[in-house]
């Protein structure tokens, strides 16, 4: 991915599957950890060592969380290599370079990280930011479907200024 950035290439996607943990988490979480914290924090280093961290934008998020609670319990109440449903209410993004204030948390959960219960973002929100990183008008970019305009971040969408640099 750095040598993409180092040649000017505008728009980069890293993929990593097998996050689906709804069994066996105790061995497949720490697993997949180990597989992408190093190569994330060597990427991180890497640009910016380069100095090119400061005009590179990085997003690391999935479309959902994970609930709180274990998956994964047998009829009789004792688990079978318990795991994690999906979780859409509560759930971690970060960015991290271009235009983003570094070493900041925004938003909170409540203690068991089952809702948010202080500056919740949506994902139009988080559109917006992004596109506005970009140095696009989340509001003037639009796509047109049935004869009609529509925006990326539909109508609600705002930039959350508060992680901005």
């Amino acid at each position: 991915a750095r040598r993409l950035v180092e040649r000017g290439v505008r728009l980069i996607e890293l993929y990593d599957a097998d996050w689906d943990h709804h069994g066996d988490l105790a061995t497949r979480l720490p697993n997949k950890c180990r597989d992408v914290d190093q190569p994330m924090a060597a990427l991180i280093r890497d640009l910016r060592q380069r100095g090119l961290l400061d005009e590179t934008l990085i997003v690391w998020g999935s479309e959902f969380g994970r609930t709180p609670l274990r998956q994964g319990i047998t009829g009789d109440g004792t688990a079978t290599k318990p795991g994690r449903d999906h979780h859409k209410d509560a759930y971690t993004m970060w960015l991290t370079g271009g235009g983003v204030k570094p070493g900041f948390s925004f938003g909170k959960t409540d203690d068991f990280g089952m809702s948010v219960v202080d500056q919740s973002v949506h994902v139009h929100d988080l559109n917006a930011t992004v596109l506005h990183l970009l140095g696009l008008d989340h509001e003037r970019l639009t796509y047109k479907y049935q004869g009609r305009e529509y925006r990326l971040t539909d109508v609600h969408g705002r930039v959350v200024r508060e992680v901005l640099a």
